[in-house]
């Protein structure tokens, strides 16, 4: 018989433990240097600050607003954002906000405005839609501790050790949070004749490296957080599958060497030694597609609800 997925009432918990699991969240997800000013008082329109890394953009310092209200409005927003722009520390690159209700399209588009009056380019509204969908893609086991009344700590160290230990967690729990190594541009961004390519090696070998240790780092080494390793899988059969995907990305990363070395990728020739951009023949960016979206599948295989694809 099928299941029936039931939304989670954020309502029905208090302020303090939605911003728990809104920081907790945030660790799972891999946010660096992140801050609970809330628990500490004084916080100066900023419940949470931390940085966000992209692969394939420059990371942002960003002030997280955690709305516990039925509405988010312009006014409570234009405040929060006023205040975290004068506080100590300056000016932050992005705003965000994780709201325990809807937020509307219209609502969204004039806090995006009012963002740009202070000049931060950047905000992100997550409804409370959008904040269940994320921590069921990235950290489901948190959402069923939360929704089973599993009390979070109350200190920052302790969340950070209870979110990164991985007690009872399920195949499947496992899986859920192995997938993110996946969620990157080295995997879902189609091959061009023209392409960037600045760091698609070292992503290749840090997903390695994070499936088998468990440890997921940045392409400069920093850690970003630990995730189950394929030594956490119980099941033999799904182990021995992952152990498969771990030989196909060190396939892709043999091919893209292989390719690099025989000259059917090469640098541009602009001359900017920083420029990105490098040059694939035909066959090489099908070769490199064609072995991504194994190792997808592969992958997919063993984990239903994976949703990575080549875009």
């Amino acid at each position: 018989m099928a299941s029936t997925v039931h939304p989670i009432h954020f309502e029905d918990y208090s302020g303090i433990q939605f911003e728990r699991l809104v920081f907790a969240y945030h660790v799972r997800a891999g946010w660096r240097d992140l801050v609970w000013h809330g628990q500490c008082g004084g916080d100066q329109g900023r419940d949470i600050s931390g940085i966000e890394d992209f692969d394939d953009r420059p990371a942002r310092r960003t002030i997280i607003q955690c709305a516990n209200r039925d509405t988010l409005t312009l006014a409570k927003a234009r405040t929060d954002m006023e205040k975290a722009v004068a506080a100590v520390g300056g000016k932050p690159d992005a705003f965000k906000f994780v709201c325990r209700g809807a937020v509307s399209d219209a609502g969204r588009t004039r806090i995006g405005e009012a963002a740009a009056v202070l000049g931060v380019k950047h905000v992100t509204i997550w409804s409370s839609v959008e904040f269940e969908e994320n921590l069921r893609l990235r950290a489901e086991y948190l959402l069923h501790r939360f929704a089973q009344g599993v009390e979070f700590p109350e200190a920052e160290a302790d969340i950070r050790k209870f979110v990164d230990d991985f007690p009872d967690l399920s195949d499947a729990d496992a899986l859920g949070l192995m997938a993110a190594v996946f969620d990157r541009p080295a995997f879902h961004t189609p091959f061009h004749q023209e392409s960037s390519l600045p760091a698609f090696q070292q992503a290749i070998e840090d997903t390695i490296g994070a499936l088998n240790t468990g440890v997921w780092r940045t392409r400069e080494g920093t850690e970003i957080r630990r995730i189950p390793s394929i030594h956490h899988i119980r099941d033999q059969r799904v182990r021995k599958v992952l152990a498969q995907v771990v030989r196909q990305v060190d396939e892709l990363r043999r091919i893209f060497v292989a390719r690099l070395r025989e000259g059917e990728i090469r640098h541009c020739q602009c001359g900017r030694p920083d420029c990105p951009t490098y040059m694939l023949s035909p066959r090489v960016a099908g070769e490199l597609d064609d072995a991504r979206d194994r190792i997808l599948t592969l992958f997919r295989s063993v984990h239903a609800p994976f949703d990575v694809a080549l875009r």
